[in-house]
């Protein structure tokens, strides 16, 4: 095998960059840089910052009633009040064997077979210690991380928690969605996805990418999102016929096998919520109702037990 010297290796490195450097200030050409992680750092004495965490799971399945997380991957991070990230503190990644077989589904979705978790736990202290002096746990889906992260741990449950693909608007800021490597190459990176603490890593670089729209990081946007309560809106006993109207306004059906009513419910800000029920009240019911409203934070948003 033919290795280049190291001065050689080095100068077509630089080579590179510079070309890479010439293409990146065309408006002809988009340069993507392979994801390399952030080394972990060492807070500065006497600099303010907040720290969170970065969640992914990889399971068995979606039910997080049944399913079991095979890799839990998780990036602790520090971050200023204008929401950019100084550093990461802490990585953390483990398998975790399952009571059964991984079925060929999830190993050609994950890449996760049998013989990688095999003998496998995650140690509970472990997490604990990890996520303890963190002030917010964020996923790329909360609103299936939390439940499963929940079941295992019941740390996360008293956490709050921020959703990086739900509580940013994209396609707002000039994306075409918010599937996390679409993502990541608009923020001038790609990478290759075999662990769960890979997409976290790749997560990290996304909140930190500034947002053109806006002039600050996409965490910022998150941030501010999280802090504020939404209201839940629950239409229950909707007429049937109704059911697209709903849909086309955004409502989402719960089958109520959770222990949550079954029926159409919607999100909103609270500012919003009197527009919401007099909707209902005009457009569905037709008449003057009072609609279950429950209010919700980042303590309780994507909870299982709400």
């Amino acid at each position: 095998m033919n290795v280049l010297p190291q001065p050689l290796r080095d100068e077509t490195f630089l080579d590179l960059a510079a070309m890479a450097d010439a293409l990146g200030r065309s408006t002809d050409y988009r340069v993507l840089r392979r994801l390399v992680a952030r080394p972990t750092y060492t807070p500065a004495n006497g600099q303010e910052v907040k720290t969170g965490v970065l969640l992914d799971t990889e399971t068995t399945g979606l039910d997080h009633r049944k399913d079991e997380i095979i890799e839990l991957g998780m990036v602790k991070f520090d971050y200023l009040a204008n929401g950019r990230i100084v550093g990461v503190r802490d990585v953390f990644s483990a398998f975790n064997e399952p009571s059964g077989p991984i079925s060929a589904e999830v190993t050609a979705l994950t890449g996760i077979t049998d013989e990688m978790v095999a003998g496998h736990r995650i140690d509970d202290a472990a997490v604990l210690a990890f996520v303890e002096d963190g002030v917010i746990t964020i996923a790329h889906n909360s609103a299936f991380d939390r439940k499963f992260a929940e079941r295992y741990w019941p740390v996360f449950e008293g956490m709050a928690w921020g959703c990086s693909a739900t509580e940013v608007d994209w396609r707002a800021h000039g994306f075409a969605g918010a599937q996390l490597g679409y993502l990541l190459n608009g923020a001038g990176y790609f990478h290759h996805a075999h662990r769960a603490v890979d997409d976290c890593h790749a997560l990290l670089e996304v909140l930190d990418f500034v947002l053109p729209t806006t002039g600050a990081p996409a965490l910022a946007l998150l941030l501010d999102k999280a802090r504020k309560p939404t209201m839940r809106v629950w239409a229950e006993q909707s007429p049937f016929e109704l059911k697209d109207s709903l849909k086309e306004r955004g409502y989402r059906w719960n089958d109520g096998s959770d222990g949550r009513p079954k029926s159409w419910y919607l999100d909103v800000d609270e500012a919003a919520v009197d527009t919401e029920i007099a909707f209902l009240r005009s457009e569905i019911y037709m008449r003057d109702v009072e609609p279950g409203v429950q209010r919700l934070t980042a303590f309780t948003r994507f909870s299982c037990r709400v």
